[in-house]
């Protein structure tokens, strides 16, 4: 039964739609002979039940990879979707029986496919006898039980977001993301599910949801004036006690936050963005997390309250329905209540298994209907392009990107206070096998060269800032003297530098000395011809993860924003080849950058 979108989810029968009771016999627990002073020499009265997890499903559905347009596949051999994580589930529930079992998400559901894509933009379910949305329809036959909101729910504007909701037969939770101008949750906080019991007695399962407050940031266009979103740990605080004090045996906190304490966002927000460590740590009557956002594996990882010295158990499976949670609970009858006695986690690997014919049958359709959009032509190009070299090289393929960015941000600028400002714009090689194809350019080609969901931006920067930032940038390249053989093998990456931190910036020519050490690399900064001056300003076109802080770039995070959306980049690229209709990369192609040794090009 969907919720009403102002639900305020209290306990049992207040709470109206969305608390279910997960009823049923279980399975006998068996005694362990510990006699918790039950007296009368009986055993105590002993209930185990599991939660499973998933977080950071991005859309996927399928074991498949819109952009290559084939079964997807990574260096680990992983498997990704959902139809896959139905089978484990599936599985767990028959071990266990069903009634002894949750099954929540920690966010970020409905973004990063271009499945997800088709249904908020192309065929939108916002459409008046619109579609049910692919993830809803998923989550719903496999049976969740609560979903946490990611930062990405919100990428596509509340509206979408709401009806996603209402089409969910289980709620969406987000204790701290609050309407503006009430400050009252704008979504059920919590959940509370009954767990039947052989020994009569229920067990209460309070499920907590917390979103990520950086939302403010990454979404301001989307959410500004309408929602705020404060820590995760000021609202657990706030909670936790009142889901104890309504009864709650077990509390679980469902959290769109990774465990690290750090920030992507450097000072622009009070609040931490990576806080699920810290709200364990410092917020009593929590039994474990399960984590999300960080797209990290974490099995099982203990953290000790401050206050109780208690330990939380925490558990982040990885993304894209690669891994599923599992949280084992066992409990006691003690003093007239269910005690936890003993917590764990560890997590399944989605590869083990086959898709659930039940999941891949049920959204065929859809899936057929978005390889045949992927695959249509959107325009032609004159030239194949490729990203095979432009690690080390300044090619076509990544000026098509930031010509894109440059155009996007001038015309988002045109007539205003910075309109006469120099745009310049930062772009990646994200992935070395993009490339597009001489002749017919297709949706899938165009996007594939762009594989992140990232949105753009536009920051003020100053000459000497752009030098830093180039400075930092280079430190991508093994130090290579002059005469050394130059082995491109072993040319990049350097401290384990991925290729998406290393930053190729167009509208300025310069040259990366990889003879020199870090930080005296860059060489014949020159903007129109003539040398960088420190104090001059420049408008960079930046995405919104390295605009955030992340990849750590100096001066950008805290750069003055002078422009943002929350249009994904790919989607920009994809719109401006149908808008010209052919690629010419003679038109926008040009040597801004090379790699030197004193003054003699490597390449």
């Amino acid at each position: 039964m969907p919720l009403n979108r102002r639900t305020f989810l209290g306990a049992s029968a207040a709470a109206g739609a969305g608390v279910a009771i997960a009823g049923g016999s279980a399975a006998p627990a068996a005694a362990d002979g510990h006699g918790h002073g039950h007296g009368h020499g009986r055993p105590p009265k002993r209930y185990s039940f599991t939660v499973m997890g998933t977080t950071d499903l991005h859309g996927n559905v399928f074991n498949w990879d819109y952009f290559t347009d084939k079964e997807f596949d990574d260096k680990a051999h992983n498997d990704v979707g959902l139809a896959k994580i139905s089978t484990l589930v599936d599985q767990v529930r028959r071990e266990k029986g069903r009634r002894n079992t949750l099954l929540i998400d920690a966010g970020d559901t409905i973004q990063g496919t271009q499945l997800s894509y088709y249904y908020a933009k192309v065929d939108p379910i916002t459409a008046r006898r619109g579609p049910v949305h692919p993830m809803a329809q998923a989550m719903n036959a496999i049976g969740y039980d609560a979903a946490a909101l990611g930062n990405h729910e919100f990428n596509y504007g509340i509206p979408v977001l709401r009806k996603f909701e209402e089409q969910c037969d289980f709620p969406l939770l987000g204790a701290n993301a609050l309407d503006a101008k009430s400050l009252r949750p704008a979504f059920a906080p919590y959940v509370i599910k009954r767990m039947r019991t052989p020994h009569g007695r229920d067990v209460k399962v309070a499920i907590l949801g917390l979103t990520n407050p950086g939302i403010a940031i990454w979404d301001k266009a989307n959410v500004g004036g309408k929602m705020v979103f404060p820590g995760l740990e000021e609202q657990a605080a706030k909670f936790v006690p009142r889901l104890r004090s309504m009864g709650a045996d077990v509390v679980i906190v469902s959290a769109h936050s990774g465990s690290s304490g750090t920030s992507s966002y450097g000072d622009q927000l009070p609040y931490v963005e990576n806080a699920a460590g810290l709200v364990a740590e410092q917020v009593p009557g929590i039994d474990a997390i399960l984590v999300g956002h960080a797209h990290q594996e974490i099995p099982e990882y203990f953290v000790e309250n401050k206050r109780t010295g208690k330990k939380v158990v925490l558990s982040e499976p990885l993304k894209w329905g690669q891994r599923l949670t599992l949280f084992d609970f066992d409990l006691v009858w003690e003093k007239g209540r269910w005690v936890v006695e003993k917590a764990g986690s560890r997590v399944l690997n989605s590869n083990t298994v086959e898709e659930d014919p039940k999941i891949t049958g049920l959204l065929a359709d859809e899936h057929e209907k978005v390889v045949a959009y992927v695959n249509q032509v959107i325009g032609t190009s004159t030239a194949a392009m490729t990203t095979a070299e432009a690690a080390w090289k300044d090619e076509p393929i990544i000026d098509l990107i930031n010509v894109v960015q440059a155009e996007t941000v001038k015309a988002a600028l045109a007539g205003g206070e910075y309109a006469a400002l120099p745009v310049l714009s930062q772009a990646s090689c994200f992935s070395r096998t993009a490339q597009i194809p001489a002749g017919d350019v297709t949706i899938k080609d165009a996007a594939g060269l762009y594989p992140f969901e990232n949105t753009l931006e536009a920051r003020l920067l100053t000459g000497a800032q752009l030098r830093d930032y180039l400075e930092f940038s280079a430190r991508y390249y093994v130090q290579t003297p002059v005469g050394a053989p130059v082995d491109t093998a072993k040319l990049t990456n350097a401290d384990n530098t991925p290729d998406y931190n290393y930053d190729a910036v167009s509208g300025l020519t310069y040259e990366i000395d990889i003879a020199k050490p870090n930080g005296s690399r860059i060489v014949n900064l020159a903007f129109e011809g003539k040398p960088v001056d420190p104090a001059a300003q420049f408008v960079l076109a930046v995405n919104n993860y390295r605009a955030s802080g992340g990849g750590n770039f100096p001066h950008v995070a805290g750069a003055k924003q002078l422009w943002a959306n929350s249009e994904e980049i790919r989607n920009t690229i994809i719109a401006w080849v149908q808008a010209k209709g052919s690629v010419d990369g003679a038109q926008f192609a040009s040597v801004d950058w090379r790699l030197t040794r004193e003054g003699t090009p490597v390449f």
